[in-house]
């Protein structure tokens, strides 16, 4: 497909006079752009990295951006991509007013020491479950990370239905006859992006760190599986990432219909009889659309973008080979209740599910997660076989590549966030790894200024092992021992990580996968009777 330059990016501002001196000038191949110094960090903001296909293009691979003459001005955050928006916020995670979105959002942000030569990247990519987050979040921005010596990139991809739907039709007109995955075509999009211009910005092609948290943590896994991302990043941190069952573009899998199959059903609920159809919807319509139909963004195992299911990837040695650091946090679902199974009135009765549930497996599961204490046992399931299970999974596969890794344990509370029965919640690391403690959310638990040393700490690491690949030597690699990083009141080495833990869940999920059963959040008292064998498993 031909470039093209959509309206909103064709009439965007161009200085073609001489900047003022606070305003500095890169002159990159793609383009000139004229950012903002704040003290001895240069920012630009809203840099177009390719040309979204919008409208009647929707649904294809991102177009390349033809170099644009003049100095654009890179000073304000671009749009979200389409989300759905709340009029007020609900949760946490919520922001205090929606945020301005459009279909022309592929844009990213750079952050770069005013004296940067070859320094390393750092590349972030949001979360928000592939539907809903954006680059232009406070928490993230990174000029206190961009003062470790790093180059913070951080990036927009298109979300929900716009970014991850599959359809036979799209399949079809698709040269390598494939759909769905858009939004991490976007993400190597950005990536190439990037190797192409970032050493006009001072940073290191050969040397970028893929970085992301919950979604971002699931996309960076992605990434490391995809063919089409090798050679453009060389270290990786996944933070809360979840390495669970995929669907198949054409067929069923794990339980679970063709992502064909549901992007048929998708079109057909919401009245659109053909592609053309859902191409001429209003962008936030259809999103809006497919949300209350229960649309779930994932990625789709396609043969192409992603061969395989990420376990079996990871399994076979076929991910890239990087060093990695990796971690979950200890009240991941304190904030997250959805994803659990709702209590049963008594212990007894909890003891009594997992029994049939999982059979030979019940009493090392109980040992795990008693029943004395089944409402915490509950949250503690979930996360354990989302994030806790994936961290360590990622782990010994990297290791076993011969690749350094470090996982840590997100275990940190304060009196506002542990008040509300939120300690170390999904993504409460955030604004201590980015230094920006305020602003956050209005919901978010108000983090006081005496926590600033954590929050140096945590910076130190993430910036040492974009660095580096070693985030320093108090934090030990995982190893025989299973090191990790316990992060309380303050980081300390601890080794031995939840003993038990990823044993129990590795055996369930190979009988599950050996049995098409899928592996996800249905877990403790929302598991399927588990089979009592499984060839490859036993």
């Amino acid at each position: 497909m031909k470039p093209f330059r959509h309206a909103a990016i064709a009439t965007a501002l161009l200085l073609s006079g001489t900047a003022l001196a606070q305003e500095p000038v890169v002159n990159a191949p793609s383009g000139g752009v004229s950012g903002t110094l704040e003290g001895s960090i240069r920012s630009f903001k809203g840099i177009p990295y390719a040309v979204p296909p919008v409208g009647g293009m929707r649904w294809r691979p991102p177009a390349p951006m033809q170099p644009w003459t003049g100095i654009r001005a890179a000073r304000d955050f671009g749009p979200a991509c389409v989300q759905p928006q709340a009029k007020a916020p609900t949760n946490v995670y919520a922001p205090a007013q929606p945020m301005p979105v459009s279909e022309d959002c592929l844009t990213l942000n750079i952050w770069a020491p005013a004296n940067a030569k070859k320094a390393p990247v750092f590349f972030w990519i949001h979360g928000g479950a592939l539907s809903g987050g954006s680059s232009r979040e406070p928490m993230y921005d990174g000029r206190k990370l961009a003062e470790q010596g790093v180059i913070v990139v951080s990036i927009n991809y298109r979300l929900g239905v716009l970014g991850w739907l599959a359809h036979p039709a799209l399949s079809a007109e698709s040269p390598q006859k494939v759909s769905g995955n858009y939004g991490l075509l976007d993400q190597m999009a950005a990536l190439a992006w990037v190797k192409h211009n970032i050493a006009a910005f001072g940073g290191d092609p050969a040397k970028v760190t893929i970085a992301g948290e919950s979604a971002g943590g699931l996309s960076v896994m992605f990434l490391m599986e995809s063919p089409l991302a090798r050679g453009t990043f060389s270290q990786a941190i996944a933070q809360s990432a979840y390495m669970v069952a995929m669907p198949a573009l054409k067929k069923q899998a794990y339980g679970a219909p063709s992502a064909e199959a549901v992007g048929t059903m998708l079109s057909a609920g919401l009245q659109a009889p053909d592609l053309a159809a859902l191409r001429g919807m209003d962008a936030q319509a259809i999103t809006d659309g497919a949300a209350k139909l229960g649309f779930f963004p994932f990625g789709v195992v396609d043969g192409l973008v992603l061969p395989s299911q990420m376990a079996e990837a990871f399994d076979q040695g076929r991910q890239a080979p990087v060093p990695i650091l990796t971690g979950f946090n200890q009240g991941e679902i304190r904030s997250l209740r959805v994803l659990a199974p709702k209590a049963p009135a008594t212990a007894e009765e909890y003891e009594k599910a997992i029994r049939e549930k999982y059979g030979e497996f019940a009493d090392a599961f109980l040992k795990l997660y008693p029943a004395a204490t089944y409402k915490e046992s509950i949250l503690a399931t979930t996360r354990d076989t989302l994030y806790g299970w994936t961290s360590e999974r990622l782990a010994r596969k990297q290791a076993a590549l011969g690749k350094p890794a470090y996982v840590y344990l997100w275990d940190h509370g304060y009196p506002a966030m542990d008040d509300r029965d939120l300690h170390a919640f999904h993504a409460s690391e955030l604004p201590y790894v980015f230094g920006n403690l305020t602003p956050l959310p209005p919901l978010w638990p108000a983090i006081p200024e005496n926590e600033r040393p954590l929050s140096d700490a945590m910076l130190g690491y993430w910036a040492s092992f974009t660095r580096t690949g070693n985030p320093g030597t108090a934090w030990p690699a995982f190893g025989k021992a299973r090191n990790y990083l316990h992060i309380t009141d303050a980081p300390r080495a601890s080794a031995d990580l939840m003993p038990g833990m990823y044993d129990h869940y590795e055996a369930v999920v190979c009988r599950r996968r050996a049995a098409g059963i899928a592996w996800n959040w249905n877990v403790g008292l929302a598991s399927p009777k588990l089979p009592t064998k499984a060839k490859g498993c036993d």
